[in-house]
């Protein structure tokens, strides 16, 4: 372990044993966070939300005596996280008023149906699972305890940040992040200069450039949204590295962004914003459409830049220009975290990497091969490189190096191959799971009754990925396997193939493949039979009255309650079992 690894894992455990202290303890103004604010896309999802977060504090696993609030985003078009913050702040100032002015808030965005990461799609990604801590955590817990230092320290604003990151960091115990300064004050992380074409980057005021302490308050001139190396090296964006910088060993390197506060004085800006452009009609990010209109040097030229967004609506240019000119002039710190890390957990990638391969945040963070689980597994723990979280895994089962099991139960003999996710599955004995694919199990209402579909792709599919209508699902790719050519191996024609939603743009998102069955343990493996069937070339004949639905319809009519009975279930099997054993 090197030197940085290991203060970052002491700076690491004290925040979580500091968090873990204030777990079920009802706490008085001033001990943490006065609010803590979740974002939704939608209602559902924030009935979903607000489920989970009064499960959690009854029982016991987030502090008590404070609001935790789950505002969704309006009906009609998607807004982006910038939307959603504005619209959260114009939630909280009718709830609290002027009262709000004294509150330190923090305000998480977890909105989106996380489709590159589908397992955290029906539950949502803030409530990912991570092999840390009992009750076992998920990222709601981890982005607490990660800046549970902050509330003390801050100004009353607000915190804002993403359900899907990691930032760990370290500091001199006798220093503090102080977010004490008017306007925008941004967490800056040093990064190699290829990550910066991917990231937010900084531009330092150059005549305050210091000697890379490990924590560092700087003005920033310009911020740049997914710059290319030339735009970086032409803005004055790229730093040398000169005897202090810890987290790299690159000799060049760009300061990328993270989570960034508002004082409440920009905040109440930020809720005339609101007022002045009206409804919103595009989406508008918290970052780039933020954070690039402020600093000296920003210029109105980025409103016209739309090569990296997802979708261009016509009004998006001519909404970046209003805000450009209602934020120019607003001062944007940044706060140097010299000693830091950033990690993203937002695609399947991602996550089987950080949770299983990477040794270094697995240090960092404390993470473990077996969470909160029964699983029998001779191998030492410094060695084991899969991921059990939440789990009952008969001993005679195999879970192969690089997979993923959270909220599942193994029979007798089960293999899992190597690479592969799978998430709230029941699998019946001696059944085998093909290298790196994707199995999430999920209960729904169907014809007024609670019935499952477990829903598969290979771990590498996109299912963002569309065509024009479904006579070109040609184009689509299942286990890297043409759509229409895996239908033929199901003994299914293509006119029987359904897309949900919007049949204009048809993806595996839509394509209802999946199917509906009255258990768990039925739906898993029919589904995986068709997996089989892919993988070997061979040919799966379906019950030609079997309902099929889509990923987007599961969703759609999913049961929450259900789902989340079964996972209290699980945890009181776990608790059950490891008392008599």
């Amino acid at each position: 372990m090197n030197e940085q690894c290991k203060t970052l894992q002491i700076a690491t455990r004290e925040k979580l044993r500091k968090f873990d202290t204030l777990r079920g303890k009802e706490l008085q103004a001033g001990e943490f966070w006065d609010l803590v604010v979740v974002t939704a896309i939608d209602e559902s999802q924030r009935d979903a939300y607000e489920i989970q977060i009064k499960d959690k504090v009854a029982r016991k696993e987030l502090p008590l005596g404070i609001d935790y609030k789950v505002f969704a985003d309006p009906l009609g078009a998607k807004i982006g996280n910038g939307g959603s913050t504005l619209y959260s702040l114009k939630r909280l100032d009718s709830i609290y008023g002027m009262a709000l002015g004294r509150f330190r808030v923090i305000l998480i965005h977890a909105g989106g149906f996380s489709q590159r990461l589908p397992n955290a799609s029906a539950l949502g990604k803030i409530f990912t699972a991570l092999p840390l801590g009992e009750p076992l955590y998920q990222m709601l817990e981890l982005k607490l305890a990660m800046y549970v230092d902050f509330p003390s320290q801050m100004k009353p604003g607000i915190l804002v940040t993403c359900a899907d990151d990691i930032e760990l960091y370290s500091i001199a115990e006798d220093n503090r992040i102080q977010f004490d300064k008017p306007g925008f004050t941004a967490l800056a992380h040093p990064s190699p200069v290829s990550i910066g074409t991917t990231h937010g980057v900084f531009v330092l005021d150059p005549h305050e450039k210091s000697g890379m302490e490990e924590i560092e308050y700087i003005s920033c001139v310009q911020f740049l949204h997914k710059p290319s190396i030339a735009k970086m090296r032409d803005s004055g964006a790229v730093c040398e590295k000169h005897g202090g910088c810890f987290s790299l060993t690159d000799d060049e390197f760009v300061y990328t962004d993270s989570t960034y506060y508002v004082d409440y004085a920009t905040a109440i800006i930020l809720l005339g914003l609101l007022k002045k452009i009206g409804p919103l009609e595009c989406e508008i990010d918290a970052y780039g459409d933020f954070l690039q209109a402020l600093g000296p040097k920003a210029t109105i030229a980025y409103t016209n830049n739309t090569e990296n967004v997802s979708k261009q609506e016509a009004s998006l240019v001519e909404m970046r220009q209003k805000i450009f000119n209602y934020l120019r002039e607003t001062p944007l710190n940044v706060i140097l975290l010299n000693n830091s890390k950033f990690y993203h957990l937002g695609t399947t990638t991602e996550y089987l990497f950080h949770l299983t391969e990477d040794p270094v945040l697995r240090q960092e963070l404390g993470l473990l091969s077996s969470a909160f689980s029964l699983y029998l597994n001779e191998v030492p723990e410094s060695l084991r490189v899969s991921c059990v979280m939440q789990s009952i895994v008969d001993p005679s089962c195999l879970v192969s190096q690089q997979s993923v099991l959270e909220y599942c139960s193994l029979e007798a003999g089960v293999t899992v191959g190597r690479g592969s996710i799978l998430s709230g599955c029941r699998v019946s004995q001696g059944l085998s799971v093909p290298d790196e694919v994707f199995m999430h199990s999920l209960c729904v209402n169907h014809q007024d009754q609670s019935r499952f579909v477990t829903v598969s792709f290979g771990i590498d599919d996109n299912l963002k990925q569309s065509v024009q209508g479904p006579a070109n699902m040609g184009g689509l790719k299942f286990l890297g396997v043409s759509l229409a050519k895996c239908l033929a191996q199901w003994g299914l024609s293509d006119e029987v193939l359904r897309f949900s939603g919007d049949v204009s743009h048809c993806s595996l998102w839509n394509a209802c493949l999946f199917p509906v069955c009255s258990d768990l343990q039925s739906s898993f493996s029919v589904s995986l039979e068709m997996l089989q069937a892919v993988v070997s070339g061979s040919r799966l004949t379906l019950p030609t009255d079997m309902k099929l639905i889509s990923m987007h319809e599961a969703l759609q009519c999913k049961n929450l309650k259900e789902m989340l009975r079964l996972r209290k279930e699980l945890h009181y099997d776990i608790l059950q079992k490891r008392s008599i054993n």
